[in-house]
């Protein structure tokens, strides 16, 4: 993970205010909403909204991104909330979460670097307990034409940051997946996702 990465991130979450709001992604909600709460990791946070979110709702909570930045801004906004995360900051391999720890895994807009995406996809499949659940959301390979009519939506301009559903099958092979689509949505996230998208949307329980 490059220096330029890290840079980039560090300074979108040192801008005031949220880049993607305080209010918790619709389809994580919708999923969490479901689920008796338990132990959840959430991958690349950022400034906590989510985390913030599955706390509230009585999760145990942990999660990590390579941004200090968001960090900050998520601890925050959980002290806002009345609420407590366990938030780390660092690549994955070097953190010391517990082999099948976590009931759920929850990646939201988790566009890791291309040339690590599946390992950290992996990495995270050994965290989760026998029977658990990973809740997946971000732009799909069709994104780029949304992107193009429409930059205020965001995501990557580059294809190789981007996700088809034959790559969450691949990295996900001993899993269920109860829903794996890629579709159309409308965003209102903070600045940075406003408008129309095209997400892959994956839920799967761990075999």
């Amino acid at each position: 993970m490059t220096d330029t990465w890290l840079q980039r991130w560090n300074n979108r979450y040192s801008e005031k205010g949220f880049a993607y709001g305080t209010e918790p992604n619709v389809y994580l909600k919708e999923q969490l909403d479901k689920l008796t709460p338990g132990k959840i990791l959430f991958g690349a946070e950022g400034e906590g909204r989510n985390a913030v979110y599955a706390a509230k709702m009585g999760w145990h909570v942990s999660a990590f991104d390579i941004s200090i930045e968001g960090k900050n801004k998520a601890l925050k906004l959980a002290a806002e909330n009345n609420v407590s995360i366990d938030y780390s900051v660092g690549q994955l391999p070097h953190l010391d979460f517990g082999d099948e720890e976590f009931d759920v895994i929850a990646l939201i807009y988790a566009h890791f670097p291309p040339n690590i995406k599946s390992s950290y996809h992996r990495l995270l499949d050994t965290k989760l307990k026998k029977g658990g659940l990973v809740i997946f959301e971000a732009f799909g390979k069709k994104h780029l034409g949304y992107r193009d009519k429409n930059p205020s939506i965001g995501g990557p301009s580059d294809s190789a940051l981007l996700f088809s559903t034959d790559e969450l099958k691949s990295d996900f092979k001993n899993y269920k997946a109860l829903e794996l689509v890629e579709k159309e949505i409308e965003l209102n996230e903070g600045l940075y996702h406003i408008g129309k998208g095209s997400v892959v949307r994956f839920l799967g329980q761990k075999l």
